[in-house]
């Protein structure tokens, strides 16, 4: 679609216009008369220096980007412009390109909207550059710098903030201690913001005596990044006095209208290194997810027959109304059938009793709860509760209620973590999940195998009638690394069989059967995802996996197929359409699970989570091996927690004790970090260990500064972990909310559709409706590639075939080629 963009104060220059004002002298001689100045001198030699104060600045701008609109119109007589949008300013000429008022009437209003803002009070704007708007907010609460408004959302890299001189200043200095850059703009007032009432209030009486027309085509307004709809023009533009201009969500709402095509027209788009906003949008159409009101569109519509979008359905009293159901959008082509619950391995769903080759993986401390559970498994489905953080006794009554809910035949699982510092704890873990027949486990962050481990996998081994190896005990085992994996597709380990035999903890039978099976049948590769990860790449792991396990297969020649899913960064059809044509066996979902109705995550942090995009999320040092630089994946939206916490590792590297750090620093570190001081701190952490019996590490904290260090930084992870769980406002900038981009791209696709809402989203509903829809996806994606294929057999070309399988899923390279032609 064709966009015309115009842009507001701050693109002004010595000279503009002068390739306009002799095509337009009528216009010219008419503004000059009407402003009671020659408006080309001004533009063009500014002799009294005043191009740059508001009052002259908006009339200046209205007039050059007026005469650009009227010559791009003749020199484009036949296009076809879908939107315009223009920044502050620049919205009245957007306006009046689309016909709500004459040229003279706009630049009555300009003149007299310049003088009105050029009166305000006293204050001042300043631009953020490189930190998120809302982490912006969050960081301006937290410094009590409450008289700042955010006046600008010109690109999520880009915010202006608007308030008294005082505030401005003092912002600047602390973002730029931070390491943020701010630049405070050469501005008379806190334009777009509160301090601007009595302005709108001025300007909305002014505009009384005017009678405008609907726009003729699409008017993106500043203050709510939608169409002007009737009536509208005086409301809106009085209240963009006061109202942030929100170009970020204006080219958002743009992009969900289909392709978007802009002309940037007016002062700055002839001057060497201008264009600003195109420049934004530029970066907005990089970073951020379209806005879908209406039907959406997904991208590529226009090149595919078929794709894949959350479809709004008509009620049935003629009103739009978000449908649960997520489809394909209409096509000419007839898709190939492809049934959802043949996606991935029959081994694999045979082996749990479940309908599709789909699990929802395990998250930290309950977020994948009890009732996400039992949820999956009514459904036929498989979940795997979270433990990692709970207390045994909170483990024990979690299986009571599982079990409890769930009939005989139900599928259910449990996460064991590894814990190399209290293996006690991790074989009481086993012991538990053993006195309850607990069948099925996740095994994740493990590094090597350990007897806790090989005890539940070997204590399920035993014969048939027929003499075969039978696993009664499965092991999910997730891994990111190449050796952690060849340690789960091989035999557990003898000398560790060996000693549990010795115990009486495992038959000499079950020792003996151990030769013949694998650590776990079953191994899902994780990619980038939330919590710990290593942030790989799944076209490149799931191969080299899937190599190895042939490898491994051929050597111990196992009787039973090892099945190798993929997790991370699944949150779309297209997604894991990709995952299975390369292969997997099933996939599991994390991040996608925790904004649900059944996950354990507060509603506050829900909210957080339902509104995060993909580039949401940052990398943070993990709390529990913070000293070995192991990272985390976290939101980052509403947080300062990734900052912060990549901070404490970097003050830990740096210094090897707290005495070390700067005085400046400690106070920063008291007063907004933790909240109080680091000696109270470390009193809370040495009573900590006292009440646990870590006498050991309470003796070496007090010989080794450094590890002390480690151990005051380390409660600032449990801190901010507790806050997450609080469902508190009080410190959510503190948050700390583990999750993946995957989150970013589902929110993205069900936009629109009545599973926007986390309120709405149940987790066994999410399963279904993402493997439907990867079916869906893959039987068009056959289609149309096949269709290609036939209209191009009369021209073969001089290349080889390729199976049609491969072609269900498009090169992510040729779809990026095919846009820049």
């Amino acid at each position: 679609m064709k966009i015309l963009l115009f842009p507001g104060q701050g693109s002004q220059y010595p000279g503009m216009g002068k390739e306009l004002f002799g095509a337009y002298p009528r216009h010219v001689q008419a503004a000059s008369e009407l402003l009671g100045y020659p408006i080309d001198e001004l533009c063009l030699r500014d002799l009294h220096n005043r191009l740059n104060l508001t009052q002259y600045t908006q009339p200046a701008l209205y007039v050059v980007n007026a005469l650009g609109y009227y010559q791009w119109r003749e020199q484009h007589p036949g296009a076809t412009i879908e939107a315009m949008a223009g920044h502050s300013l620049g919205e009245l000429c957007a306006l009046h390109a689309a016909g709500c008022f004459d040229f003279e009437t706009g630049l009555r209003i300009v003149q007299k909207r310049g003088e009105l803002m050029s009166q305000a009070g006293q204050g001042g704007m300043a631009a953020v550059l490189g930190m998120r708007a809302d982490a912006l907010h969050s960081f301006l609460r937290e410094h009590q710098l409450d008289a700042i408004d955010l006046a600008n959302f010109n690109s999520p890299a880009q915010t202006v903030i608007a308030g008294d001189t005082a505030s401005i200043v003092a912002a600047e200095k602390l973002l730029t201690a931070h390491g943020v850059q701010c630049i405070v703009l050469n501005v008379s007032a806190p334009f777009h913001s509160r301090y601007m009432q009595s302005v709108q209030q001025a300007f909305s009486h002014f505009l009384r005596d005017f009678a405008f027309a609907d726009p003729a085509m699409p008017v993106i307004a500043n203050a709510t990044a939608r169409p002007y709809g009737p009536g509208q023009v005086a409301e809106l533009l009085a209240r963009q006095i006061v109202s942030p201009v929100r170009w970020t969500d204006t080219i958002r709402y743009l992009m969900g209208r289909g392709a978007l095509e802009y002309e940037e027209i007016g002062a700055d788009s002839n001057r060497a290194g201008g264009n600003v906003l195109g420049k934004l949008v530029d970066t907005i159409r990089r970073t951020e997810s379209p806005i879908r009101d209406d039907v959406p569109k997904a991208p590529g519509a226009t090149a595919r027959p078929a794709v894949l979008a959350p479809v709004a359905v008509a009620s049935t009293d003629g009103n739009t109304a978000p449908s649960t159901t997520l489809r394909l959008a209409p096509s000419s082509a007839t898709a190939i059938a492809w049934d959802a619950q043949q996606l991935g391995s029959a081994v694999f769903r045979e082996r749990y009793d479940i309908q599709y080759a789909y699990v929802a993986g395990a998250m930290y401390r309950g977020i994948a709860s009890t009732q996400l559970v039992v949820r999956m498994g009514q459904a036929g489905l498989i979940g795997y509760l979270g433990t990692g953080g709970l207390s045994l006794s909170q483990i024990e009554q979690a299986i009571q209620d599982i079990q409890a809910q769930l009939p005989a035949h139900a599928a259910y699982g449990m996460n064991l973590l590894a814990n190399y510092g209290d293996p006690a704890l991790e074989r009481a873990t086993v012991d538990l999940y053993l006195k309850y027949h607990v069948r099925h486990i996740e095994a994740a962050a493990f590094m090597q195998m350990t007897p806790a481990l090989v005890l539940f996998r070997v204590k399920g081994l035993s014969r048939d009638t027929a003499g075969r190896v039978q696993c009664a005990h499965r092991v999910l085992a997730k891994v990111s690394r190449l050796e952690v994996a060849r340690a789960f597709l091989s035999p557990p380990p003898a000398a560790i069989v060996e000693a549990l035999r010795k115990e009486g903890a495992v038959t000499s039978e079950q020792a003996e059967l151990a030769k013949y099976v694998p650590m776990a049948h079953d191994l899902c590769v994780e990619a980038d995802s939330g919590g710990h990860t290593e942030g790989g790449h799944p076209a490149i792991l799931l191969p080299a996996m899937l190599q190895l396990k042939d490898a491994l297969v051929d050597q111990f020649h196992y009787q039973e197929p090892i099945c190798v899913g993929l997790a991370g960064g699944i949150g779309t059809p297209m997604a894991a359409a990709a995952a299975f044509v390369m292969g997997a066996d099933f996939i599991l979902t994390g991040s996608i699970n925790q904004c649900t109705i059944e996950a354990g995550a507060t509603p506050m942090v829900k909210d957080l989570l339902q509104q995060a995009g993909i580039h949401d999320t940052a990398y943070a040092p993990a709390g529990d091996m913070f000293e070995t630089g192991a990272r985390i994946q976290v939101l980052k939206k509403g947080s300062l927690f990734p900052m912060r916490a990549n901070k404490l590792y970097s003050l830990y590297t740096q210094h090897d004790s707290l005495d070390a750090i700067p005085t400046a620093m400690r106070m920063q570190l008291e007063g907004n970090y933790f909240g109080r001081s680091l000696a109270q701190v470390w009193e809370e952490v040495e009573r900590h260990l006292r009440e646990d019996g870590r006498t050991q590490d309470l003796t070496k904290a007090q010989s080794n500064p450094r590890y002390r260090m480690s151990l005051v930084f380390r409660w600032y992870f449990a801190y901010s972990m507790r806050l997450a769980f609080s469902n508190s406002d009080e410190d959510q900038v503190n948050y700390q909310v583990h999750t993946g981009p995957a989150l970013g791209a589902f929110n993205q696709w069900v936009k629109g559709t009545a599973l926007e809402a986390w309120t709405q989203r149940h987790v066994d509903q999410i399963a279904v409706t993402l493997m439907q829809a990867t079916a869906e996806y893959l039987g068009s994606m056959t289609a149309a590639r096949g269709s290609q294929q036939a209209a191009a057999s009369s021209h073969p070309p001089n290349r080889p075939s390729h199976p049609a399988v491969i072609a269900a899923v498009p090169s992510p390279a040729i779809e990026a080629c095919s846009s820049m032609t």
